[in-house]
């Protein structure tokens, strides 16, 4: 299934999301900028992307992660990890970034920055319980499944 997102263009710049490849799981979103934008180490900024979106119902979200390219080679991240838009935001999609490298690195206007990925949620039940079933990891936290 193909869920319909619908998009509008909060700037006459803005690109809409595309997905580079057929095989891609994520569209990429690019940079409105007026001018370039250098980031310095440890620097955040709030990138604009120009664009506002619909997803069809509470059954979905719009998951924004960062470029691997970006990351890798330049040291530029999502400043909150994954950003989360939920299904009843209407506003324009921002992207919170951070340069965790030791140089700046500029972003230019049109630049592709992130990637917008589109999944299906399930909105749970919380229920109290007095007793958790019993597994063989039991309550081993971080690195108890391996080194």
């Amino acid at each position: 299934m193909n869920p319909i997102v619908k998009y509008k263009k909060l700037d006459a710049r803005a690109v809409v999301p595309q997905y580079a490849t057929p095989g891609a799981a994520a569209a990429d979103l690019c940079a409105v900028l007026d001018t370039p934008l250098t980031l310095a180490p440890m620097q955040r900024a709030l990138v604009p992307t120009g664009l506002a979106i619909e997803l069809p119902g509470p059954a979905c979200v719009a998951l924004v992660y960062a470029r691997s390219g970006l990351s890798i080679k330049h040291g530029l991240c999502m400043a909150n990890g994954v950003g989360v838009i939920d299904s009843d935001y209407r506003g324009e999609l921002r992207v919170p970034m951070v340069n965790l490298s030791n140089e700046p690195y500029t972003i230019q206007p049109g630049e592709r920055v992130a990637q917008l990925c589109i999944a299906p949620v399930w909105q749970a039940a919380f229920t109290p319980a007095d007793e958790l079933t019993d597994t063989a990891r039991g309550a081993g936290g971080f690195g108890s499944t391996g080194k």
